[in-house]
């Protein structure tokens, strides 16, 4: 399991601040994730089809390419307004 966390304006746009979900064995970095996000349609391909997001894994700033593991916690915090 890892836990996702929104902040900013993504809690209005998703309608959630926190999930807890699986990680796919094939999921190994931040970017699968995002994909998986994506791939639920709606706001959600709209707000992570978008570059303005910071992420942070563990508490540490990240980027796309940061591997996860069971056990991590992500957080997806808006740039944009």
């Amino acid at each position: 399991m890892i836990k996702l966390l929104y902040f900013a304006a993504l809690v209005d746009k998703l309608g959630l601040a926190s999930e807890e979900i699986e990680l796919p064995d094939k999921v190994s970095d931040v970017r699968g994730i995002v994909q998986i996000l994506k791939q639920r349609g709606g706001a959600w391909n709209e707000v992570f089809g978008k570059d303005a997001l910071r992420i942070t894994v563990n508490k540490q700033f990240s980027d796309l390419t940061t591997p996860i593991k069971n056990g991590d916690e992500l957080a997806f915090i808006s740039a944009w307004l």
